[in-house]
């Protein structure tokens, strides 16, 4: 299995897990110190509520105490106004904190995801990694909460005993004798909570996947009628959360169902015992009052507790799957060298390269050796799968090589920090992808301090300059989603005017026009022929129409160079190549020819 795949990654223990949630909030401690210091205020605030219940009984409706009955609704009033402020600052400051958090989290999980190799995407679903960022990262933000509810609430429960032994212990012992018990369902339960927690996790980033590439292959879908299809593979889904989900609530109220049936049997016995008491003069009714007000009030944070650890053990789910990534050893960022790409670029060189996909088991590219000089125009032609975009793919070091080595100027390509490499390099796929962004700034993507003299230079050159203003905003057109409102053509030209505003010393083109009709692409490679000028370029293409007028072709089959030279020596020496020029000047081929032709391949 892949070192890139999220789901190898391993589980870490809850101390580990709450560490790294722990070492998130440092830089808001002071935040969270007044938050925890807040819900202990609050805290003892619950006991002072249960122990004025005696004055109020005792003093008040048995003696009479006019005093009293001034002085403990003053107590009350008192006790809830400090309740009610500090319980306002612990809760502000948490979830300004976790919100903090959150923003924090999700930088970091993007600017780990974004650095990430190409390999990583390619074995990685976008659903998943979207669910990584946006849901994962949100349940974190909420432990810091729960966790300080849990403190809250236990020192909560710590106030409440004390001031029931206080009342009465013999009473209070019979009452806690139960206590311990209702520990069991929070901790038994919370590990089935926390698994429970961490498959929903997956769950949800499974259904993510699916809605995320339905959306984006819906033309396809349609084209097929597959709706049917694709509408039970949601359900499937979805099922599968709804069912994860039915369990958490199970667990969840067991947990809490258990703990409220020993509450009322710690409570009834109380009744029963405490009522005796008074009934014999052993005991005051305020004392009484008071003592079982607490006891209900114990009960309350008990429960509390146990709805913060779901909370908790859904945390910890998630900071499993989001510290999983950004802790992993195995998942690195790209690495660089340190060194500048001096310009111009006086050579590339291909020395023995090797690359395989971690996938398969056959080598893309097998000990390849090219050298390509300066302003020089080389095609790369050749079969499906022979490895011509594998190659490209590895000059900006999208993959790195498996054998060998590629140079440019002398020096490997790994020595040369991949801002200056990339910078220098241009890149115009079949599949031109444009950001959802007005055409103006797609057009100066990634390079600051263009003009608009130099844009509309660029535009014109692409030959996508009267198109564009032809548009109702013009260059303020907003482009849609992966360039949804603009023709195909139209996309082509504005990524090669992205292309010149970019002025790589090095371009490449990755089959540019092979997706367009015969009229764009007369526009289109016209557009390409000025990119490609004083430039060193290295084309792609399948129709050879395109690379006639090449310095030099280079024809490959699986990972191999077969061939080298102009188009005319070609025919000569190369079989591959004039076989390849005699199926496209030749209309019709046999079923047979097809079957070996794909077998070669």
């Amino acid at each position: 299995m892949s070192q890139y795949n999220l789901k190898t990654i391993k589980h870490f223990g809850n101390r580990h897990l709450l560490k790294r949630c722990v070492s998130y909030f440092m830089p808001y401690k002071w935040q969270v110190i007044i938050g925890v210091l807040s819900a202990m205020v609050v805290s003892g605030t619950n006991a002072a509520t249960a122990y004025l219940v005696k004055p109020a009984m005792d003093n008040i409706f048995v003696e009479k105490d006019e005093t009293a009955l001034l002085l403990v609704p003053l107590a009350f009033l008192g006790v809830i106004i400090v309740k009610s402020v500090f319980r306002f600052l612990q809760v502000y400051l948490m979830n300004y904190s976790g919100l903090c958090v959150l923003e924090t989290l999700r930088n970091d999980m993007f600017e780990r995801i974004i650095r990430l190799p190409m390999r990583f995407f390619e074995e990685s679903q976008v659903g998943m990694l979207m669910s990584r960022i946006l849901g994962d990262v949100n349940g974190i933000r909420e432990s810091a909460p729960a966790l300080v509810m849990c403190i809250r609430e236990f020192i909560s429960c710590i106030g409440l005993v004390c001031v029931v032994i206080y009342q009465d212990w013999q009473l209070a012992i019979i009452a806690l004798l139960v206590f311990p018990v209702c520990i069991y369902p929070i901790v038994a339960l919370g590990k089935r909570l926390r698994k429970l927690g961490r498959q929903l996790q997956v769950q949800g980033a499974d259904i993510n996947s699916v809605v995320q590439e339905g959306l984006s292959g819906v033309g396809t879908i349609k084209a097929f009628h597959t709706e049917a299809m694709e509408i039970e593979k949601f359900r499937k889904e979805s099922n599968g959360i709804v069912r994860l989900s039915k369990k958490q609530i199970l667990a969840g109220e067991l947990s809490t169902r258990i703990m409220e049936l020993l509450g009322g049997v710690a409570i009834s016995g109380v009744l029963w015992y405490g009522g005796s008491r008074v009934l014999q003069g052993m005991s005051t009714p305020g004392t009484f009052f008071s003592f079982v007000t607490a006891m209900i009030m114990l009960y309350e944070p008990v429960k509390k507790i146990n709805e913060a650890n779901k909370t908790v053990q859904a945390s910890l789910a998630s900071a499993e799957r989001v510290f999983g990534l950004l802790d992993s050893h195995e998942i690195v960022p790209e690495v660089a060298g340190g060194r500048e790409l001096q310009l111009p670029i006086e050579s590339m060189e291909l020395d023995a390269v090797s690359f395989t996909y971690p996938t398969v088991d056959e080598p893309a590219i097998r000990e390849m050796s090219l050298i390509v000089r300066s302003n020089e125009r080389v095609a790369l032609v050749g079969p499906s799968g022979s490895g011509k975009t594998t190659l490209v793919n590895l000059l900006p070091r999208f993959y790195d090589t498996g054998e060998g080595q590629i140079r440019l100027n002398g020096v490997p390509i790994e020595e040369y920090s991949l801002g200056s490499l990339r910078r220098n390099i241009g890149m115009v796929s079949q599949e031109p992808f444009l950001f959802n962004m007005t055409i103006r700034e797609n057009i100066v993507y990634g390079v600051e301090g263009v003009t608009e003299e130099q844009m509309l230079a660029a535009s014109r050159a692409a030959f996508a300059h009267e198109f564009i203003e032809g548009l109702p905003e013009g260059y303020d057109t907003v482009c849609g989603v992966h360039g949804i409102k603009l023709s195909g053509g139209q996309k082509q030209r504005i990524t090669i005017a992205r292309a010149l505003i970019k002025n790589p010393a090095l371009l490449i083109l990755d089959e540019a026009t092979s997706a367009l009709d015969t009229q764009s692409e007369r526009i289109v490679q016209k557009a390409l022929d000025n990119l490609m000028k004083d430039r060193t370029s290295i084309v792609i293409a399948h129709r050879l129409s395109t690379v006639l007028n090449a310095d030099r072709i280079v024809v490959m089959q699986k990972g191999r160079v077969v061939g080298v030279g102009r188009h005319d020596e070609l025919l000569d020496s190369c079989p591959l190549y004039r076989k390849l020029y005699d199926m496209q000047f030749t209309e019709n081929i046999s079923d047979e020819e097809a079957r070996r032709i794909s077998a070669e391949e």
